[in-house]
């Protein structure tokens, strides 16, 4: 432990909260912009994962979602339903492993994941931070 002194755990524990929800926005919202500019290196992927879907529909949707949760997680104090928004949203992209596996893995071996499956699997630490956040009163 850092510090034993309950002030200073108390300050370290706001200031931890305040960068992880910092940071959770922040790739939120970037990653929606990507989308909506069609800039993002996931369009593709997207695309392929959704062939049902019109692209040019699909990805600023998505990205349009992405900046709305980004922004509701620096914005709003309530925290029920930010949550749930974000960890849905999160948990959408593992769809990805069942409807493209060959883009996840290389090679077909399970062990091997692409940069399309890190770049999924990295959702679970998301996952988690939204969990955190959500366990936790928002600042006053």
């Amino acid at each position: 432990m850092v510090t034993s002194h309950p002030a200073t755990r108390l300050r370290l524990a706001r200031t931890a909260l305040a960068v992880l929800r910092f940071g959770l926005a922040t790739v939120f919202i970037w990653f929606g912009v990507l989308k909506v500019s069609g800039d993002s290196p996931v369009a593709d992927l997207l695309a392929e994962t959704f062939p049902f879907i019109d692209r040019h529909l699909l990805v600023p949707a998505l990205g349009a979602a992405e900046i709305g949760l980004g922004a509701a997680v620096m914005i709003v104090r309530r925290w029920p339903v930010v949550p749930v928004g974000l960890i849905a949203h999160l948990c959408g992209t593992f769809v990805t492993f069942a409807l493209v596996p060959d883009r996840m893995f290389r090679h077909g071996n399970l062990l091997l994941l692409s940069a399309d499956g890190e770049f999924v699997v990295k959702n679970l630490v998301l996952v988690g931070a939204a969990l955190v956040l959500a366990t936790v009163p928002a600042p006053r």
